[in-house]
């Protein structure tokens, strides 16, 4: 069983600022998903764009995210895409990613 990633991204509706204010009250229940290692919150404010990378430990952690009651929040935005990707372990560990 490998460690999954999720990547998550949408278009940004707003300035930064605005985008940081409106997601704080989400950041401690992701933090606190059984089974998620951590995520990286991610802008590119000159693209329009937002979203996340998440590491989680097995595919039941991502589909319990996936069921959860944030993703379907988060289902009501068009412009949203969701990939979920293995890790690999070996050429990770050479290039120092933070999977272990």
């Amino acid at each position: 069983m490998s460690a999954k990633i999720l990547q998550i991204n949408y278009k940004l509706n707003g300035p930064r600022a605005e985008y940081e204010q409106e997601n704080l009250p989400y950041a401690q229940p992701i933090a606190d998903l059984p089974g998620l290692r951590w995520k990286v919150w991610i802008i590119n404010e000159a693209q329009n764009d937002a979203g996340g990378i998440y590491l989680f430990d097995d595919d039941a952690a991502v589909k319990t995210f996936m069921d959860g009651p944030i993703v379907a929040e988060m289902k009501g935005d068009p412009t949203m895409s969701i990939k979920a990707f293995d890790v690999i372990a070996d050429l990770t560990t050479i290039t120092r990613g933070p999977v272990k």
